[in-house]
């Protein structure tokens, strides 16, 4: 009789504790670890130049701007999200890109581009620190339809190809 009782106690508590809402991860409040994020337009000489949520699908690269609180070595994580993206299956991770800092550096930039232009919809970036997620930042790319964003590339531009003479 008494194994009964604790295993009923141990049930309403397993179901009261499944019951209680999630606490919010990664939403900007609270972050032991980062400053600011931000995202901004490129400047058109390959930097960081307006500070914005909405791009269009011709803002390439788009710039991710992660400020630490401290500048202590750390591993810094960027995943960057489909969220609602046509022709993308909600909640797929596009692209993944680390970075470790050294003792001193307290900011990481990522930089990310497709493979043509972005493919309008919602986005989000969720970055890590020592494996940890610490906050995410959503955004949206307006415009017209445009190639698959599952073409996402970091960083490093390609050479332009060049044409064969006839």
């Amino acid at each position: 009789m008494r194994i009964a009782h604790i295993f009923c106690v141990l049930l309403l508590l397993g179901i009261a504790l499944a019951a209680q809402p999630p606490a919010p991860i990664g939403d900007g409040a609270g972050s032991a670890a980062i400053e600011e994020l931000y995202l901004a337009r490129d400047d058109g000489e390959g930097k960081a130049g307006e500070v914005t949520t909405v791009f269009s699908p011709s803002d390439i690269p788009i710039h991710c701007i992660v400020m630490l609180k401290d500048a202590a070595p750390a591993t810094v994580k960027m995943n960057f999200v489909a969220v609602k993206v046509n022709g993308v299956k909600p909640e797929s991770r596009v692209v993944s890109a680390s970075f470790s800092t050294v003792q001193g550096q307290d900011q990481v930039y990522f930089t990310g581009r497709p493979h043509g232009k972005w493919v309008a919809g919602r986005y989000r970036i969720d970055i890590f620190v020592n494996e940890k997620l610490e906050k995410s930042l959503a955004f949206d790319v307006k415009g017209g339809a445009v190639p698959a964003a599952s073409n996402f590339v970091p960083t490093k531009p390609k050479p332009r190809p060049t044409r064969k003479k006839n």
